[in-house]
């Protein structure tokens, strides 16, 4: 599932541990130490890429995509990124601005074929912008999200719209006031999957192209990502990794699935394609001479815009949980980008602030939560074999 973001003050204390781990650690193989900590908690593949000043500096894959057949995990392998998918619906939505096809801070409503309204507030609008930034007050209601979002063995999801008016207008057969928040929209924030979805789904009405597409025009085509789609029908099933979950003391498979609600985790990709995607968002929208989204846009969307106490800021401050356009800090404030967990899969797509050393993985095996903080110790060997690498050695 996509589960919400530990509190900042525990993920500080939790990273400043593993930050002085991984320290000491450096003078080890990058590699051994890889393997040894994949071993330890039943990783069965993976696949990371280090960028260091807006390149590729490292780039490799490690452990199986698929375990029975011993096919290796490489970093031209796809697979899920999981909640990574909301910066691409973030992307495609700051360009339909910049195109004057939608607006960050009007109703939502005079974009949609069928009216959302807040039965705690319903005087009050619902923006992009709150989508964007998780403050809009629409909830993931568990475990209804879980059960209902996730298709599996080539189940067809229900259509985005369909589920979108089921879910909020009163009539619709999802309906509950269980799936807002009593907060009024702009005063909170709480991670909502589904909020993603309708702005995604706002998307798609805004430009009159389906995700898929309008993504493929603006980002995939122009970055040649050509193991990227929103789809298992839109990539090389063959290159797909298999997704594997600890369950008890065993790691078992789990089955391909797709998501109703795809603009908030249905992006397939490899490192080496997101990788050019995270360097051109570092790049204010600028990958290798071409603009893909202006650089006013680009700014605006990595801008961070919302913190618990509700005041507008523009750098991070660790103390705060801070949005952009589907873009936060993370780590206790020390990293900015996102991360991504489904089952079988966790990903990141983090950097430091200063956007210096930039990490992608890859894993494609989803642990229990006894072990989560192994996802988090292989990020910081990375990151500190990243500013090995910034500073000229190997």
């Amino acid at each position: 599932m996509r589960t919400k973001s530990f509190a900042p003050i525990i993920v500080f204390i939790f990273t400043a541990v593993l930050f002085h781990t991984a320290q000491c650690q450096s003078a080890q193989s990058i590699d051994s130490l890889i393997e040894t900590k994949m071993k330890e908690s039943g990783i069965v593949g993976m696949g990371a890429a280090i960028i260091v000043n807006k390149k590729i500096a490292w780039i490799k894959g490690f452990g199986f995509a698929d375990r029975e057949n011993k096919i290796p995990f490489t970093a031209s392998t796809i697979m899920n990124t999981g909640s990574i998918s909301k910066t691409f619906t973030g992307f495609c939505l700051m360009k339909a601005v910049e195109e004057k096809r939608l607006s960050l801070d009007e109703d939502i409503n005079g974009f949609l074929p069928f009216k959302i309204v807040n039965p705690y507030f319903p005087e009050e609008k619902i923006t992009l912008r709150q989508l964007a930034t998780h403050t809009s007050g629409l909830a993931d209601r568990y475990p209804f999200y879980n059960d209902s979002t996730y298709c599996y063995d080539g189940k067809k999801p229900e259509p985005l719209g369909d589920f979108l008016k089921n879910y909020f207008t009163p009539e619709g057969t999802h309906y509950s006031k269980e799936n807002f928040l009593h907060k009024k929209p702009g005063s909170y924030r709480d991670y909502s999957n589904i909020a993603a979805g309708l702005a995604g789904y706002i998307v798609e009405q805004g430009t009159g192209k389906k995700l898929n597409v309008f993504g493929r025009k603006i980002i995939f085509k122009p970055l040649k990502m050509q193991n990227t789609g929103w789809s298992m029908g839109e990539i090389n099933l063959a290159r797909h990794s298999r997704l594997y979950e600890q369950k008890g003391d065993s790691i078992v498979s789990v089955p391909l699935y797709e998501g109703t609600t795809y603009p908030d985790g249905g992006v397939r990709s490899t490192v080496e394609d997101l990788s050019k995607f995270f360097i051109m968002l570092l790049n204010d929208g600028n990958y290798q001479g071409k603009q893909l989204l202006s650089k006013e846009a680009a700014k605006e969307m990595l801008r961070f815009q919302y913190t618990n106490d509700n005041k507008p800021e523009n750098i991070p401050d660790i103390t705060k949980l801070n949005s952009g356009i589907f873009w936060s800090t993370k780590m206790g404030g020390r990293r900015i980008g996102h991360n991504g967990s489904d089952p079988g899969i966790r990903t990141f797509m983090l950097c430091d602030l200063n956007r210096e050393i930039g990490v992608v993985i890859f894993f494609n095996t989803a642990l229990g939560e006894s072990k989560e903080s192994r996802y988090f110790d292989i990020y910081e060997v990375l990151h500190q074999y990243g500013l090995k690498l910034k500073n000229g050695q190997k």
